[in-house]
């Protein structure tokens, strides 16, 4: 039986990858922002969407969160990919950025939000606390891995449906219209058909077996949101997420920019494509980093890596020290996404850990505004980005320090 019961949750974390890298396609973005100023937008205008989305998605993730422990994952990720894609189609008709905004950023995010939602937390309820932190990170490995596909996809869609005629390059005429409709598609498609698989456990790994146990306070685990709230360990968890996620968010929305004020490289795109994939390597190895040694000493020890890279990262020069600076950010942004749900659940129970981690990933979306904005500012003021590193690293140490406050309340 309990043979029975890993195979149907390795079946269902292999899925729930698989919805994961449809809805990482936010993260390929780039490449469409990069269509859009070709096209006649700023690059505020092409940069709006995706802002807006990343803060729906985050938003989103309490609601559909809340909705997945009460019905399931299955239908609220079909949700999340119907309205992905709707968002997806619907930008083909967008003209102006204020219609994109709408249908990319508010509707895609919603659908992003909900897909989201409904993949880690349930998985993580098939396995006990020991494989917690590997499952996490098996499963958000598919955001992370989304732009190294998702990317080259939309350049080549580009290509293929750009008209060689037209000159200067009109939205109309850029393949944008074609590319939306193709990626909308490709997502409704995909995302129903991994999530046909998709199901929580009769009971997550862990629930009390007795009726009197079942009855317990919640301090024996399982809190509900409206607990949640009322405890201090959460609001700490929260901050610590906005802390640690604006460095990383940061490079990922300006790598291109970094690699030609710093190298005076041009072909920034493939920083990108590093960063991503140690951006996913990063999710695997931090979840069997965090179930080795624990959440909070792992989480200790990402943000300080992480730190040291971003004091020396004004000091990467060449193309080497990029890509390596890259690998190392990447690595330990991705650390977060499996670091983060498997401590919300080792914390506040998995019976409600969907709105609870949706919940405590709120301050990632606050960091998802923070990051890119903090860049922005730091390179148009004093022309390099020195501040904004310097910034990130300070903040990431200031994480370190509020890892420690959890572990004594937590012992409290």
């Amino acid at each position: 039986m309990e043979s029975k019961k890993n195979t149907a949750g390795w079946t269902i974390t292999i899925c729930a990858l698989g919805v994961n890298l449809v809805f990482g396609l936010l993260y390929a973005w780039s490449v469409i922002k990069k269509a859009l100023v070709e096209s006649g937008w700023s690059n505020t205008d092409a940069s709006l969407p995706f802002t807006v989305s990343a803060a729906v998605f985050a938003l989103v993730m309490v609601f559909a969160g809340r909705a997945q422990d009460k019905i399931g994952p299955r239908y609220i990720a079909m949700l999340g990919g119907l309205l992905l894609g709707l968002g997806l189609i619907g930008s083909r008709f967008a003209t102006t950025p204020l219609q994109m905004v709408i249908t990319f950023g508010l509707l895609g995010g919603i659908g992003i939000g909900f897909g989201y939602s409904a993949t880690t937390p349930c998985a993580i309820k098939w396995f006990d606390s020991g494989k917690r932190g590997l499952i996490s990170g098996i499963v958000v490995s598919g955001v992370g891995l989304a732009p190294v596909y998702g990317a080259p996809l939309a350049d080549y869609l580009l290509r293929q449906f750009r008209s060689a005629q037209a000159s200067p390059v009109r939205l109309e005429t850029s393949g944008l219209p074609e590319t939306f409709t193709v990626l909308g598609a490709m997502s409704i498609g995909i995302v129903f058909f991994f999530s046909l698989f998709l199901r929580n456990p009769p009971e997550p790994v862990g629930t009390p077996k007795n009726a009197a146990a079942k009855k317990a306070p919640p301090a024996a685990g399982n809190y509900d949101w409206t607990s949640l709230l009322r405890m201090k360990p959460f609001y700490l968890l929260w901050l610590l997420y906005l802390l640690t996620a604006t460095a990383g968010l940061m490079l990922i929305g300006h790598m291109a920019t970094i690699a030609s004020t710093q190298a005076k490289w041009q072909a920034g795109f493939l920083l990108v494509v590093i960063l991503s994939i140690f951006n996913a390597l990063g999710r695997v190895l931090g979840g069997i980093l965090s179930d080795k040694i624990g959440r909070t000493s792992a989480m200790m020890l990402v943000f300080a890596i992480q730190a040291a890279n971003m004091f020396s990262f004004t000091y990467f020069t060449s193309v080497p020290l990029l890509a390596l600076g890259a690998a190392v950010a990447g690595s330990a942004y991705g650390a977060l996404f499996s670091l983060f749900p498997a401590t919300t659940a080792d914390f506040f129970g998995v019976k409600n850990l969907g709105v609870n981690y949706g919940l405590v990933f709120t301050g990632w979306g606050v960091a998802a505004i923070v990051g890119p904005i903090l860049g922005g500012i730091a390179v148009d003021k004093t022309g390099s980005y020195t501040i904004s590193y310097l910034t990130a690293g300070v903040l990431l140490v200031l994480g370190i320090f509020l890892v420690r406050a959890i572990k004594t309340v937590q012992k409290a």
